[in-house]
């Protein structure tokens, strides 16, 4: 099980971040869904792991979007805004590869836009795509981890890939 969420857990994070815009609450999503992972399955076998995980970390996602509407709703009533700028811990990770700065500083902005574009995604899209193309996930994995269909998976991940390529197309010319 250890290997299982150290393998998983950048991923996820990255996952948690797009859907939620923010680092901490990003990691709070992953660490509550790989408690409840080890909690409630880690008597399942490993092959099952990764469509639960998945199932759990979306439930938690989207948990965090019916709480931060509820707050929100709350927050424009008080006059309060949202002004927490937190800094981005995957920014401080050590870069495996040994590129140059000129390559380095390509692929970031490559990223950093690939991130906006799937930030703004519908979150089913956002969550197709990021099962499939992210995790490697089929379709059936996938529409277990969404609690959806197959045919509802094919439709979301087919709407992201065109919307992707429409908004990210001067990045691969």
């Amino acid at each position: 099980m250890d290997r299982f969420l150290a393998g998983i857990e950048r991923r996820a994070f990255l996952t948690a971040r797009i859907a939620t815009g923010n680092a901490d609450d990003a990691l709070d999503i992953v660490q509550d869904a790989m408690l409840l992972l080890v909690q409630r399955y880690s008597e399942r076998g490993e092959q099952e792991w990764g469509p639960l995980f998945h199932r759990i970390l979306q439930s938690r996602i989207r948990d965090w979007y019916r709480r931060t509407r509820v707050r929100n709703r709350w927050r424009l009533w008080l006059g309060r805004g949202d002004d927490e700028d937190a800094p981005d811990p995957l920014q401080n990770l050590p870069d495996s590869g040994n590129l140059g700065p000129v390559d380095q500083t390509a692929n970031r902005r490559t990223m950093a836009a690939l991130e906006a574009v799937l930030h703004e995604l519908p979150l089913r899209q956002q969550q197709a795509f990021l099962l499939r193309t992210w995790e490697g996930l089929d379709v059936a994995q996938t529409a277990r981890a969404m609690g959806c269909s197959v045919g509802s998976v094919k439709t979301h991940y087919s709407r992201a890939v065109h919307t992707l390529r429409n908004l990210l197309e001067e990045y691969w010319r």
